[in-house]
């Protein structure tokens, strides 16, 4: 059975099960969402844990985790590129689980509010009848049979969301979706984590961890070490197949007086438009801020994006062409552009112990791209699930194709 808020996780500021001297430690890396969701996991499971990274959410010089768009989706998402079979697999379970925790989390009010949280409704849009493409009438179907609220399908979205009818969509469906903010979340994150007992250390590994994981674990005194460390797991993990999707956000005020209060994200995937170049992404991110995206830009390692830099303005110009109010927006002066690298890799999510070296103690949990927010906590349960299996022993099996299928283990009942 999936992680359940209340069950195997707490919201509160003390571990569910409390670890005493003799509790095994695990030394996870990365300071991201992956990394702090993955420590909230352990140490409600009774795990010591210390996390290093080399920095942490902050308002000044923002992670890649703050910088997502971090809008709840069922894969594929709206970038379009987690169609890998295998990652698909997992990522439809993995997302399902994430779904219900964020709304167990946006469902008390003051703790909604204090983690950014909300259920917001999430709105698709199509150009051509949905049923027109065998792979996204499959995905309506698994979406409808998947357990998320307030689904709807009808092409009344389109006038009810102010859509310019000569863009071209003829078809829509919605649905209730977890819609994060990301600076608030993460702080909020980082301070829980820490008040149920993590331990945190400043510091940048540039090491194969199989090269060095037995001083590093002699140094911090670690019983596993668990990998979350993004795009520098193409050294930590010695993967030669990851590399970044560079991604841009413009921030508009979104208070209803330069253009209707927009109330729901309404969204053009890739895999709908059939083109990474033809995304529209319009998310609420708090009461005053809407996201206008998005670009995928492959192997592109450099943060030099302005305003002025032709995708960019493209970008721009096809979601006013959606949404035409848009084009009387007024940026957001403090931080009117955003952009990250997504930390992808070339075949699939991986979560995964090490399998490189006998009996190692490694786990890994990197590779998801801009699906981080949606798949965090269904890849937080597989991390404590191989954790566990580390330190019983249990020899190491590459990920299989099926969720509890050859190769991975099934999901336990409870953490």
């Amino acid at each position: 059975m999936p992680l359940t808020l209340g069950r195997d996780i707490s919201p509160l500021g003390q571990p569910l099960r409390r670890p005493s001297s003799k509790s095994p430690h695990i030394l996870v890396i990365g300071g991201g969402v992956i990394g702090l969701v993955s420590s909230w996991v352990l140490l409600d499971r009774g795990y010591r844990v210390t996390i290093v990274s080399k920095a942490w959410a902050s308002d000044e010089q923002r992670l890649t985790s703050q910088i997502a768009g971090a809008l709840w989706e069922f894969p594929p998402a709206v970038c379009g590129q987690h169609t890998d079979a295998i990652s698909l697999a997992h990522s439809k379970k993995w997302c399902m689980t994430a779904y219900h925790i964020w709304d167990a989390i946006a469902s008390i009010p003051s703790l909604s509010q204090e983690s950014g949280v909300r259920m917001m409704p999430s709105d698709f849009f199509f150009l051509d009848k949905v049923e027109s493409d065998p792979k996204q009438s499959s995905k309506m179907a698994e979406i409808m049979a998947s357990g998320v609220r307030g689904f709807y399908r009808g092409s009344d979205i389109i006038e009810d969301r102010g859509i310019d009818p000569s863009y071209g969509a003829v078809d829509a469906y919605e649905l209730m979706a977890p819609i994060i903010d990301t600076d608030k979340a993460m702080h909020w994150l980082t301070s829980l984590v820490e008040k149920k007992g993590a331990s945190f250390v400043t510091e940048t590994i540039e090491d194969d961890l199989v090269n060095i994981e037995d001083s590093l674990r002699a140094r911090f005194n670690a019983d596993v070490i668990v990998n979350c460390a993004g795009l520098q797991s193409s050294t930590l993990a010695g993967d030669e197949s990851v590399y970044p999707i560079r991604g841009g956000l413009i921030r508009v005020i979104n208070d209803g007086t330069a253009f209707p209060k927009v109330n729901a994200a309404l969204t053009i995937t890739a895999d709908a438009a059939h083109s990474s170049n033809e995304i529209v992404f319009l998310v609420p991110r708090n009461d005053n801020i809407l996201l206008i995206g998005g670009i995928t830009e492959p192997h592109k390692w450099d943060l030099d994006l302005t305003l002025e830099s032709p995708i960019i303005r493209r970008m721009r110009e096809r979601c006013e062409s959606f949404l035409p109010g848009l084009k009387d927006a007024r940026l957001d002066a403090d931080y009117p552009l955003a952009q990250g690298l997504r930390p992808f890799r070339g075949s699939n999510v991986r979560v995964e112990r090490e399998l490189r070296r006998t009996g190692s103690k490694i786990v890994h949990s990197y590779g998801h791209g801009g699906a981080g927010w949606s798949l965090s906590w269904g890849c937080a349960q597989d991390v404590a699930i191989l954790v566990d299996q580390t330190l019983a022993g249990i020899p190491a099996r590459p990920m299989g194709g099926r969720p509890g299928g050859r190769g991975k283990m099934e999901i336990s009942a409870s953490l």
